[in-house]
């Protein structure tokens, strides 16, 4: 039997999925190329709070899930923005352990929603790749926070420092790719602990959704 695996290009567009997908990608493709503009924290800020708005409207198909979504995202959302407002850099620290969280339990929801599939379809497959930048998300705020509280934990890049979400959001997807640049590297005993998490984590959602996927595309052929 010919494998015929085809998309069209119109589910693609209205996936929930892809919508979350495309605030996930501005917040790396636009983000960099406005730094001289605005304040970088506060780009990074503004495309995550978009990034929340979309996580909520895919992840919610039933009423208790938008309202655990609604519960962690609204204060992530208001006392990140209230930190910059009030000048109190503890509601940020707050703010990143709530963020955590909220990221967490949208990548629950969606290998949730990936494992409980029998097709792939376009919006499986947007998915996946949303459920791979939540992992990288979620493991960024982690360092943040712990930064926040262990100053020197990780060492940071010239002229960098350690408040800047930015930096840790590169460390996170560079450890979970195992690429290991070098330019940061974590020091304290909790950091490499939790960057071994990070980069097994980000290996094991690679193998096990990609065997789902094809699993499931070779089901969906017989």
């Amino acid at each position: 039997m010919k494998s015929d695996f085809r998309i069209p290009f119109t589910q693609i567009l209205v996936g929930r999925f892809s919508v979350l997908l495309v605030s996930i990608i501005l917040i790396f493709a636009l983000r960099p190329f406005l730094k001289g503009l605005v304040s970088i924290d506060i780009l990074t800020d503004f495309f995550f709070s978009i990034a929340l708005l979309c996580a909520i409207y895919a992840i919610s198909q039933k009423r208790s899930t938008f309202i655990v979504a609604l519960v962690l995202a609204v204060p992530a959302f208001s006392l990140d923005w209230l930190s910059y407002i009030m000048k109190a850099p503890f509601l940020a620290d707050v703010s990143r352990i709530i963020s955590a969280l909220f990221t967490a339990y949208v990548l629950i929801l969606i290998l949730s929603f990936i494992l409980s599939q029998k097709e792939v379809t376009a919006d499986v497959l947007m998915a996946a790749v949303c459920g791979y930048f939540f992992l990288g998300l979620m493991w960024a705020f982690t360092f943040l926070f712990l930064e926040a509280v262990q100053p020197g934990s990780f060492h940071l890049a010239q002229g960098q420092t350690g408040g800047d979400a930015s930096q840790f959001i590169y460390f996170s997807f560079v450890t979970m790719t195992t690429l290991g640049y070098g330019d940061m590297t974590p020091i304290s005993s909790g950091a490499r602990s939790l960057a071994v998490l990070s980069a097994t984590m980000g290996q094991l959602y690679l193998a096990v959704t990609i065997a789902r996927l094809v699993g499931m595309h070779i089901s969906q052929q017989k």
